[in-house]
């Protein structure tokens, strides 16, 4: 389990608890988490579980594959650098104290 903080656009931040092996953008969705539409239900099919991931844990996740990054070019003001599609981060032990940014709106 990993405890995980989701900051709305306006500043307001939801930290909860979400479970081993399910996506960050699950958690988002379980949680009621406004700004993360997810509309594919986290297939990596479009780019509406966007967000920008703390400065701190940039070198700490996995590698983005060649389709997430071809699914940013389609998001709201990506930026290369800190962009992520949470459905493509799957929470361990070691995503304890991730901290996630939502973009203005999801595209």
């Amino acid at each position: 389990m990993a405890k995980i903080t989701y900051v709305e656009f306006s500043g307001t931040e939801h930290t909860v608890d979400v479970a081993d092996g399910l996506t960050v953008m699950e958690g988002a969705r379980d949680n009621n988490i406004p700004g993360i539409e997810a509309d594919c239900g986290g297939a990596c099919a479009c780019s509406t579980c966007h967000v920008y991931v703390d400065a701190a844990w940039v070198e700490k996740l996995p590698s983005m594959d060649d389709m997430e990054e071809d699914m940013l070019d389609f998001a709201f003001e990506p930026d290369m650098a800190r962009s992520r599609l949470t459905c493509q981060l799957k929470v361990s032990a070691e995503l304890d104290g991730l901290k996630v940014f939502m973009p203005e709106k999801q595209i």
